[in-house]
Formats: C-alpha cells, sequence, structure tokens
C-alpha cells in the first residue's frame, strides 16, 4: 500500500475518497508515529477552526460593499498598496492571534490534574508548542543537532544574547535540534531532546519570564496540561520550560542538569 503525505493532509482535510480514506486509516492503525502525527494535524485544525469559524459569517461593513471601476493607474497603486497592506495585517494579526490560538490549545490537550498547578505564561506556550512539534517524526525541528553550532548561533542572534543547548547525554538525552518560535513580545528558541526509546522532550527559552510582585523571580514550579508534564523556572533575565510526557520524577531529575549546565548552580 503507497501512502504520502499527500495522503495524510488529505485525510485530515477530509478530501480522500470512500476507498482511499479506508487505505489511510488501514495504514494508519499499523504505524503509530504517523498516526500521531496525524492527530497533531487534526489537534491544530480544530484549533484554527475553534478560532477563526466565528468570522466567518460576520456581515460585511457597507462601505467593503460598494464598488467602482477604478483606472489603470489607480488599480496598478491600490494592487501595490493591497500587498503592503495584506503582508502587514497577516504579520499582525497573527501575532494577536497566537494567544488565543495558545489558550484553545490548551484547552485541547486537557484538564490539570495529579496536584499539579495549572500552566499559563510562557510554561503553557512551551506545553503547547511541545504538543505540537514532538508528534512530527520527518522534520520535528527547524535546525538539526549535527549543525548544533549553527542552530546556537543563530537563536543566540535572534534572542540577542547567547544562549546554547545543554548536553543532556549524562542523563540519557541526546539532542534532535531546535527551532525558533514567538513568544509574548518576540522571539523564544526551542530546543528537542530524545532518550533510546525515543522519549521526547523539549526545552523553551525566553528572555520574558513574568516576575512576582516584588521584583523577585519565580520559583521552580511543575504543571500539567493533558499528558504534559512541565518543569518551569526563572533564572537571571531567562524563563525555562522542560515539558514531556515522562513522570514528574524524572522530569525533575533532568530539570536538575539542565538548570546545573544553565549556570544556576
Amino acid at each position: 500500500m503507497s501512502i504520502h503525505d499527500d495522503d495524510l493532509h488529505g485525510y485530515v482535510d477530509r478530501q480522500l475518497t470512500v476507498e482511499r480514506r479506508a487505505e489511510v486509516e488501514q495504514y494508519l492503525a499499523d504505524r503509530p508515529e504517523d498516526r500521531a502525527r496525524v492527530e497533531a494535524w487534526q489537534r491544530q485544525k480544530a484549533m484554527l477552526h475553534g478560532l477563526l469559524d466565528p468570522v466567518l459569517d460576520e456581515v460585511l461593513p457597507p462601505a467593503l460593499l460598494v464598488r467602482r471601476a477604478p483606472s489603470p493607474q489607480a488599480s496598478a497603486w491600490r494592487a501595490l498598496a493591497a500587498g503592503v497592506v495584506v503582508a502587514v495585517l497577516s504579520a499582525a494579526i497573527a501575532w494577536t492571534a497566537r494567544g488565543e490560538v495558545d489558550r484553545r490549545a490548551a484547552q485541547a490537550l486537557g484538564s490539570v490534574g495529579n496536584g499539579a498547578s495549572a500552566l499559563s505564561g510562557f510554561a503553557l506556550r512551551a506545553a503547547v508548542a511541545h504538543a505540537v512539534y514532538t508528534p512530527e517524526m520527518r522534520r520535528p525541528v527547524e535546525v538539526a543537532a549535527d549543525q548544533e553550532q549553527q542552530l546556537v548561533t543563530w537563536l543566540s542572534k535572534r534572542l540577542g544574547t547567547p544562549i546554547h543547548a545543554p548536553a543532556l547525554k549524562p542523563v540519557g538525552y541526546e539532542l534532535i535540534g531546535g527551532r525558533l518560535l514567538p513568544g509574548e513580545t518576540g522571539p523564544v528558541a526551542q530546543f528537542m531532546y530524545h532518550d533510546a526509546t525515543g522519549q521526547r522532550l523539549t526545552l523553551y527559552v525566553t528572555r520574558e519570564p513574568p516576575k512576582s510582585a516584588d521584583g523577585a523571580p519565580t520559583a521552580f514550579r511543575f504543571g500539567q496540561d493533558g499528558p504534559i508534564n512541565v518543569f518551569y523556572w526563572v533564572d537571571k533575565d531567562f524563563g525555562y520550560a522542560l515539558s514531556s510526557s515522562v513522570d514528574r520524577l524524572e522530569l525533575t531529575r533532568v530539570a536538575h542538569e539542565v538548570y546545573r549546565q544553565l549556570g544556576g548552580g
């Protein structure tokens, strides 16, 4: 049976014939990694629908319904202006919508339990990023570990300060690579690791951590959203969040090593 990514995307978008859909379902039944990718795409699609569907039926303002026949010169200038406006608005809308997408994505992941605190701020965004990217098998990161120096240089430049990926082989995890993500007010970095069984964890690094009312950094904390556990803390000007579906004890063990290597002692 020949199944490609186009078939998987068509399955998620419900664009396959009944026969082809049955073939894809049979294919996914024996391939948990591809099934996890498809489920991640379905979650993303549901989140986008939840965010954007409410505006589909909104009535257009009367001013937008009036059409006049412009001159050729006006058409050219308007086309150019429209391109600029679309580019600016697209960036602004994406940035504004990100917070709402994060919130709805967290709801989709599941409810808080097992005595863990509810996630918010950069810890919540770290959990969402973990849920979105770790199911990917073919391209889970933008820059792979075999180009670690280029990855670190790139992320350091974008964050405006030197950062590095902790070496976690002593605690059983190897670097897969990393990527740049949008944060609340600027870019953040995500490093991804896996162990010998394929279990993945991600380290989210941001320069926009929250501060407590008296100006002191927030303490070490543990939170959970559905199957994702997050151990997060603030050290100096950085916020760190380590996310994985491993249990709390294992995640704490790895977090201590990360904290030690990043200069926390």
